[in-house]
């Protein structure tokens, strides 16, 4: 038996019910236990104010940590570059595309067009900081919670459109709302979006991790964000800081290339370098990125992003 760790989000449990399904399909049989973590209780403050470190995750690595659970599964773009001692990230499941999409219920939604007032809601810094850069005469608002609750109060005019990753919003069969998509050579994601992640303790019993990881890694996956997440690690970062990484691997995967850097909160200077290596050693690719990012500029930019979200 496989005990699956969850939050309750309607999106959070399609991914787990797509893994257990996965699971049972490989003859191992699997129970789901799903919690609300601290990240969907409290929607009055942003993810920068309530602390960057886990607010999506602390509380099923409790549960995994006390083996009520055998396995967590997370949207890969909400966990932290450092894991906590006794915790790693053993698969990564095939990856969905990773655009960013603006939702809406108007069918007049043309963000190209300033003379036009447009609202759009987003709790992402990375998404604000893009918008803010590429189109200045949009009016951002915050917008937290759960996809259905975002997109009620979109529907109530909080926003005219919302920004969303298109993973999730197809996953929610929500594509028939979307209005507009933006390109990843300017939108770059952030790392890990589109794709699933499989957290355990290291106390699990090391033949169902592998039972776990041979039914779940996808290689091609694992590599990309390999690269992606070593980027982040050394910019000590999570999902309360601009950053973003998006890798890609050549089709004999001997070559991955990433694309990643750090923008300011005002989206006035975006740093980004484009870089390849080994597909053999892709955090080798991801830190020699982060490296060029701290040391042009992103230092002082990390350093002037955590000033002013402390204020």
């Amino acid at each position: 038996m496989i005990t699956i760790g969850t939050r309750k989000s309607k999106l959070a449990m399609w991914q787990t019910e797509t893994v257990a399904r996965f699971l049972n399909e490989a003859g191992l049989e699997t129970k789901i236990n799903s919690m609300d973590t601290i990240g969907d209780k409290v929607l009055d403050r942003s993810i920068a104010k309530i602390g960057s470190k886990g607010v999506f995750t602390v509380e099923l690595e409790e549960q995994l940590a006390g083996g009520i659970t055998d396995i967590a599964v997370h949207s890969a773009k909400d966990m932290q570059s450092i894991l906590p001692d006794g915790f790693e990230l053993i698969a990564f499941t095939e990856r969905e595309k990773v655009n960013d999409v603006l939702v809406s219920a108007q069918n007049d939604i043309n963000i190209e067009d300033a003379t036009k007032p447009l609202v759009i809601g987003t709790s992402s810094v990375r998404r604000r900081a893009f918008l803010r850069n590429y189109y200045p005469h949009v009016k951002i608002v915050e917008m937290r919670g759960n996809l259905q609750t975002r997109i009620r109060k979109m529907q109530d005019g909080d926003c005219d459109a919302l920004m969303l990753a298109y993973a999730g919003v197809k996953r929610m069969q929500y594509e028939d709302m979307i209005v507009y998509e933006f390109a990843t050579s300017e939108f770059i994601p952030p790392v890990g979006q589109g794709c699933i992640a499989i957290e355990v303790a290291s106390s699990i019993d090391p033949k169902k991790l592998q039972q776990v990881r041979d039914c779940l890694n996808n290689t091609r996956s694992e590599i990309c964000l390999l690269a992606e997440r070593a980027f982040l690690k050394k910019l000590e970062g999570g999902c309360s800081i601009p950053a973003f990484g998006y890798a890609t691997l050549s089709a004999d995967g001997a070559e991955v290339t990433l694309t990643a850097g750090l923008a300011s909160l005002d989206g006035t200077t975006i740093l980004r370098k484009t870089e390849s290596g080994s597909g053999d050693d892709p955090e080798a690719v991801g830190m020699s990125v982060g490296e060029y990012i701290l040391n042009n500029k992103g230092r002082e930019m990390l350093l002037e992003i955590r000033r002013q979200q402390a204020e």
